[in-house]
């Protein structure tokens, strides 16, 4: 049974930094892609960053335009995790961060396009 846990979510002041991150088991996900989504109290969830395998030590990632410079996702395929590191963060960040797993190795912004869910974490910046 394939599970994705989060963990470092918590309450952070505008400016600060915080990392979440996720821990996969039940499947090896090098080869394919994962991302980060959240979802914010009566909003609908909405793409934050992914990451992908490009061969050898290369890793592509994307990012949606309103973390871009603020938010850097990365994953160590040693120990099936990804991480996402969040910097300069916004009052409007708050939300309940997602970990999401692929069976293929495209990166796409598209929720339904990740066939694997965490829990989530939650994540509070206060202003």
């Amino acid at each position: 049974q394939v599970q994705l846990v989060e963990f470092g979510g918590g309450l952070v002041q505008a400016g600060g930094s915080l990392r979440v991150s996720c821990a996969a088991s039940g499947r090896t996900f090098s080869s394919y892609a994962m991302a980060w989504f959240r979802q914010a109290p009566g909003k609908e969830r909405e793409f934050v960053a992914a990451t992908r395998w490009g061969g050898g030590h290369t890793y592509y990632a994307d990012y949606a335009d309103s973390v871009k410079g603020r938010f850097t996702i990365s994953r160590d395929d040693a120990k099936n995790a990804v991480y996402l590191q969040m910097s300069n963060l916004k009052p409007e960040d708050t939300a309940v961060y997602y970990c999401a797993g692929s069976r293929s190795s495209h990166m796409t912004p598209r929720s339904n396009d990740y066939d694997y869910w965490g829990q989530g974490t939650q994540v509070t910046v206060s202003s």
